[in-house]
């Protein structure tokens, strides 16, 4: 399969992902005219010039007849250079294989049919009611009874648009099918079948029929905005479990993730810590929706599939060299580095100040690498799913104090558990942040609150302060005596500076430096560190350790402090 230069690839369907939403579909002009109802106008009240034309299919074969000439304004400069039309059409609307008249126009006869694909059409549909389509909701602001979904329950209608619309350089369309057959994973989609699907309606990998969906369970979308949803903690235990059943299966040469794009770094470096594949996996993601003016979404997959298809992220035994990959605009992030900084197309960027992208893919279409992550990935990550172990201990607090507890980390079938997934909180400050001159650490109620949330939970937990830059320390001395108490409690605090440092946190005897990671980077590696180690030791007076306590924090957070180092 790798000599091939044709590849296998596996989609992963990802939560709020802008690269699988459209538009919204709003009823045409060409339909109002045709009903009767008010037509769409600009800011003036002029109707629209033009309707947007929305990707459908044909229900049966239509005849058209396409003016020769028309494809460019100076086509007809280079007339000698063409071959004869097919033939003519009259003022009357009649083809006739010969001129009639000097006004008959030369024309190309197409046959359009419906085995051709997807064809650009105005967008005929009304509501029930018979009024216009005018966003995805039929009423606004309603119940979800009332909503249509504008992003796609997986990735074969996205993929499907822009093979056969999108075109390439050198002037042709089938971007992705020219290169790669690609099955469809609905790992966590953005979109999903409320009423069920038919086995035989499927257009993902799966067996049986889909029952029905339930938004915020099955499926996570932004829009319409007021019943936006996102999954949460435990969800990332399928995802994961997912992902690795995917790599694992021998069926594909490469893996591509996408989701919305301010979240696609997120669980792309929790991939480079967790899934034990020597496979390629590549994230993506869109500023701009699918068929919206001057979408980006379509150019990121298809530089994905050319990536995996190049090798050039294999080492010399075909393995994996480059660790998850986020390619965005034609480069190529480290998914540690990685981050959205804004809503435009051209803002992903490195963070950390010392590298991040590896390479790109040239206006040409050259893959180039320059660089390869100094840190532990994916199949060399001491954090991924077959390096886990069954079980490790989490603190938590009962009625006769703080103990530690068996928490299982992957089932008999060595699945993470959802109850493995640890609760990390970020706790953020900025200078003067005491209410008073001689606050202590008994008076900060908002700290100590995220302190017994977690350790009331009876699972894995953990802390990163996002402090001073470089050093991660908090201005607060009160917060920072506070926050070592959550350390004699069993709860790591992972200290980096606030935004996107470019040095490296400072580290302490009983926290963890953070590195240059962000805080978003920081919390994920914690967590996935929390799988691997457990809690810390418990002190039996977390405001007063004993020294005892304080050597075995010490050489517990040593341990951390090793994969924050490598990873």
């Amino acid at each position: 399969m790798a000599e091939s230069k044709r590849v296998r690839i596996a989609h992963l369907s990802g939560p709020t992902a802008t690269i699988q939403n459209t538009p919204p579909l709003v009823t045409s002009n060409k339909a109002r005219a045709q009903r009767g109802l008010p037509l769409l106008t600009d800011e003036n009240g002029v109707p629209l010039k033009f309707d947007a034309l929305r990707a459908q299919r044909l229900a049966a074969p239509a005849t058209i007849y396409v003016e020769q000439f028309s494809a460019h304004p100076l086509e007809k400069d280079a007339a000698e250079l063409y071959g004869v039309p097919d033939g003519y059409v009259g003022p009357d609307g009649t083809f006739r294989e010969n001129a009639a008249t000097e006004a008959d126009r030369p024309v190309y006869a197409i046959t359009l049919d419906p085995s051709d694909g997807l064809y650009p059409l105005p967008y005929m549909a009304v509501q029930a009611d018979g009024t216009p389509w005018e966003e995805e909701m039929a009423v606004a602001l309603g119940p979800a009874s009332a909503a249509r979904q504008g992003f796609f329950p997986d990735g074969s209608r996205s993929f499907e648009e822009i093979d056969r619309l999108g075109i390439e350089d050198r002037g042709t369309a089938s971007p992705i099918s020219s290169r790669a057959d690609v099955d469809f994973y609905r790992v966590a989609p953005p979109a999903g079948y409320t009423k069920g699907l038919p086995a035989e309606e499927r257009t993902d990998v799966g067996t049986g029929d889909i029952a029905p969906e339930s938004r915020g369970t099955h499926f996570n979308g932004y829009k319409p905005a007021h019943l936006s949803t996102v999954p949460p903690r435990p969800a990332l235990a399928k995802i994961t479990n997912d992902a690795q059943a995917i790599a694992s299966s021998g069926k594909y040469d490469g893996l591509i993730w996408t989701q919305g794009s301010p979240q696609v770094e997120e669980t792309a470096y929790w991939f480079s810590l967790l899934i034990d594949t020597t496979l390629p996996i590549c994230g993506n993601a869109a500023q701009r929706p699918q068929g919206m003016i001057s979408n980006d979404g379509p150019k990121n997959i298809v530089d994905s599939i050319a990536f995996i298809q190049s090798r050039a992220w294999a080492d010399a035994e075909g393995r994996n060299r480059c660790g998850v990959v986020v390619i965005e605009e034609q480069q190529y992030f480290a998914a540690r580095e990685v981050y959205k900084s804004d809503a435009r197309p051209g803002n992903y960027r490195a963070t950390g100040g010392h590298g991040g992208i590896l390479g790109q893919t040239s206006h040409t279409g050259a893959i180039s690498l320059t660089y390869l992550p100094a840190y532990k990935h994916t199949h060399l990550s001491d954090l991924n799913v077959t390096r886990l172990p069954d079980t490790v201990d989490a603190v938590t607090r009962k009625a006769a104090g703080l103990e530690l507890v068996s928490v299982a980390i992957k089932d008999a079938d060595g699945r993470i558990t959802e109850d493995a997934i640890p609760s990390v909180s970020i706790v953020k400050e900025g200078g003067y942040f005491d209410e008073d001159y001689g606050v202590g650490p008994d008076e900060l109620p908002i700290i100590q609150a995220v302190i017994d949330q977690k350790l009331g939970l009876g699972r894995l937990s953990g802390i990163v302060i996002e402090g001073l830059v470089p050093y991660g320390r908090l201005p607060s001395k009160a917060s920072e005596a506070l926050l070592q108490r959550a350390v004699f409690s069993g709860i790591p605090v992972a200290r980096v500076g606030r935004g996107t440092p470019e040095g490296f946190a400072d580290w302490t005897p009983f926290t963890i430096a953070g590195s240059n990671l962000t805080s978003i980077k920081a919390r994920l590696l914690l967590m996935a560190s929390l799988m691997k180690l457990g809690s810390l030791p418990i002190a039996a007076d977390p405001t007063s350790p004993t020294a005892e306590e304080k050597a075995a924090t010490i050489a517990a957070v040593k341990r951390y402090q090793e994969i924050f180092l490598t990873h």
